[in-house]
């Protein structure tokens, strides 16, 4: 699923006109997870025609979203090992 909507998103964003190597940037290298394509799909679905800047900044939120998304996953994980110990003991 992944793939696809890698894939959709650079269609999208060649046929909005920005440059194939930025689009290529973006949607393989950095965009390249269900989640992150899809929220840069709904962003570009919702503003006609960013420009590359607003283009670029949006990416950069979503980046930033997710990997905060992860360090709270990894947060929690480790805080319920924690409480497993003190409920367990080692």
């Amino acid at each position: 699923m992944a793939v696809e909507r890698t894939e959709e998103l650079y269609r999208v964003l060649v046929e909005r006109g920005y440059p194939e190597d930025l689009c290529s940037r973006i949607a393989y290298d950095y965009m390249n997870t269900d989640y992150t394509a899809t929220r840069m799909l709904g962003y570009l679905y919702r503003v006609s025609s960013p420009k590359v800047r607003d283009l670029v900044d949006e990416m950069l939120a979503i980046l930033s979203d997710r990997d905060q998304l992860v360090q709270k996953k990894e947060a929690e994980r480790a805080q319920a090992a924690v409480n497993e110990i003190y409920r367990n003991g080692l």
